[in-house]
């Protein structure tokens, strides 16, 4: 119920606004750039008017408003530190090649993409992040607010109906757990190790490579000091 003046303004006519938008500024009169979800200029139109203000050294005032991205961020339970993707690819080989950059990062990972494509990539998914968590989210601040939770590798179905646009938020790479018990092969090589070795060496040369809790090693390392 907005009684202000509204103008339509999206991806296949904001340039064509840019001269009749600057025209009001110019006139004196105030525009706000707003959007019906999300945030402008974030995977939104208006960066554009943006860059065009810019030039014109006209002042441009961020409001704080609903954003897909630190909303669905804030109830994730994962890493704040995050990598923000925009829209996924349309293309399966586009696809591949956008989660194959990111697969490694050590951050959570959020992108956007409409929930009938990716009831299509599934499989894709698992390909890449089937040891982390996800997060689904549709229509959030909305009605139909949805969400699902749970492990990459268990997603079958898509349980949300599948309409609209969606936010997806992937756990961040975790690290295998480390071995609590040292075996014998572990032992005999720290043995010989001990003999030209630090300790402070020796923990970093098996942590590194077997993946074994450094504490124990240390712990065994001063047990083959104390025999002596």
């Amino acid at each position: 119920q907005i009684q202000a003046k509204l103008i339509s303004n999206y991806k296949f006519n904001e340039k064509k606004n840019l001269d009749k938008i600057l025209d009001i500024i110019n006139d004196g009169q105030i525009i706000s750039l707003i959007s019906d979800a999300g945030t402008p200029a974030i995977s939104d139109p208006g960066r554009i008017l943006i860059n065009r203000c810019i030039e014109e050294n006209i002042s441009i005032i961020p409001i704080p408003g609903p954003s897909a991205i630190t909303a669905s961020m804030s109830v994730s339970s994962f890493s704040d530190k995050f990598y923000f993707h925009g829209f996924l690819s349309d293309k399966v080989n586009s696809i591949r090649k956008e989660f194959e950059m990111f697969k490694n990062l050590k951050c959570s990972i959020v992108f956007f993409i409409s929930a009938k494509k990716l009831n299509k990539q599934f499989e894709i998914l698992k390909e890449f992040f089937s040891e982390r968590e996800i997060l689904i989210c549709r229509e959030i601040t909305k009605i139909h607010e949805t969400f699902y939770r749970g492990m990459v590798s268990e997603i079958d179905n898509f349980l949300f109906n599948p309409k609209g646009e969606v936010t997806v938020v992937i756990s961040e790479k975790s690290n295998p757990k480390s071995k609590e018990i040292l075996d014998e092969s572990d032992k005999k090589k720290i043995r010989k190790l001990i003999l030209n070795k630090s300790i402070k060496d020796i923990v970093g040369i098996i942590s590194e490579e077997k993946n074994i809790s450094k504490s124990k090693i240390y712990n065994y390392c001063l047990q083959i000091k104390n025999e002596k």
